[in-house]
């Protein structure tokens, strides 16, 4: 079961020039950095000029787009939106230490190839009486690295040469698998193909848009990241934030949307073990809108003050070590309150 077949079985796309998304997709949604941003916005998605630049020159050019950023600044989101965007299909890969071949691009189903074998039966010895011709023999025998049995992971479902339209494939947090992982990576990002040793090389018709992300936990080989284009997604600035935090809590008050933004600023510029990105800022905002909720009953608004007892009181939404929250609550928490009025 071991012996290469003799070729490979599976449609193979011809060489030539690679296609991402159709020339009128890119007209109407990533005609320019502005179109693109706007089409993201549409959706919920808030970005920079830079971001918004760098997406699109990704998109044109045909070139993986590499993310780094501290957790919770859109670095993931980002990718589901494009998806969105183009309407299509989101190929997600979570990459954790010990990653390997069999989980992020293919394996063979040896249970199903082992039962293919034992069901056919054995051919008779050509010497004895009656046996059969050995034209007569199944020429699939013995050929079990077939299409029939290839268990197609996130990377080689990304470069499907049977399907329709370019997905997008997110490789998250790239940072935490090993450097090993990395140099697979290099045939997949440079070539989009992957060669399977039983089958041959499989290259994608429709190129996949791809997005890669980092938390920086370590640092990225610079062979990958050559490959790619390069994006630092930092915190965004208060306008953006707040932006944010309007079109997804729009049941907050708008001067107590502003004192949620600003405090979360001010306490990102706090020595903590972990700040709290755009996530936490959010989250915090819709729990503030509850509190405030509970506080105007009768009207349903979302009005009201900040105070530090509400503050302290969830503080758990915005930070996420224990440490941290009890060095912020009481005073700091007020004092920085005060600060961000």
């Amino acid at each position: 079961m071991s012996e290469r077949p003799p070729g490979p079985r599976v449609p193979v796309a011809p060489a030539g020039p690679l296609r991402s998304a159709s020339a009128a997709e890119l007209a109407a949604r990533a005609a320019s950095p502005q179109a693109l941003a706007a089409a993201l916005a549409a959706r919920g998605y808030i970005v920079d000029d830079a971001l918004a630049m760098t997406a699109f020159l990704a998109l044109r050019m045909q070139r993986p787009l590499f993310l780094e950023g501290a957790p919770g600044v859109g670095k993931t989101l980002l990718a589901s939106v494009l998806s969105e965007v183009f309407e299509t299909r989101l190929i997600r890969l979570s990459c954790y230490e010990g990653l390997d071949l069999a989980q992020a691009a293919y394996e063979w189903n040896y249970p199903r190839q082992l039962l293919a074998l034992q069901a056919h039966p054995r051919q008779p010895d050509a010497a004895a009486p009656g046996a059969a011709p050995a034209g007569d023999a199944d020429p699939e025998l013995g050929d079990l690295y077939r299409d029939a049995f290839l268990m197609r992971r996130p990377l080689l479902q990304a470069i499907d040469a049977a399907a329709d339209r370019a997905p997008v494939l997110l490789i998250d947090e790239i940072d935490r698998a090993d450097e090993e992982f990395e140099s697979f990576l290099l045939e997949l990002l440079g070539e989009f193909q992957i060669t399977i040793p039983e089958l041959g090389t499989l290259r994608a018709r429709h190129r996949p848009i791809v997005v890669l992300t980092s938390n920086r936990t370590r640092d990225v080989h610079d062979a990958l990241k050559r490959r790619c284009l390069y994006h630092w997604i930092d915190y965004p600035a208060f306008a953006t934030e707040l932006e944010i935090v309007r079109r997804k809590v729009p049941g907050l008050a708008d001067q107590l949307r502003r004192r949620v933004v600003a405090f979360v600023q001010r306490l990102r510029r706090e020595d903590l073990s972990k700040l709290p990105g755009v996530a936490e800022t959010v989250d915090w905002a819709e729990a503030i809108s509850h509190v405030a909720g509970l506080a105007a009953p009768s009207t349903g608004s979302a009005g009201g003050a900040l105070e530090p007892a509400t503050v302290d009181a969830t503080l758990g939404l915005l930070l996420k070590y224990h440490d941290d929250i009890e060095r912020v609550r009481g005073a700091l928490a007020a004092q920085l309150l005060a600060e961000s009025a």
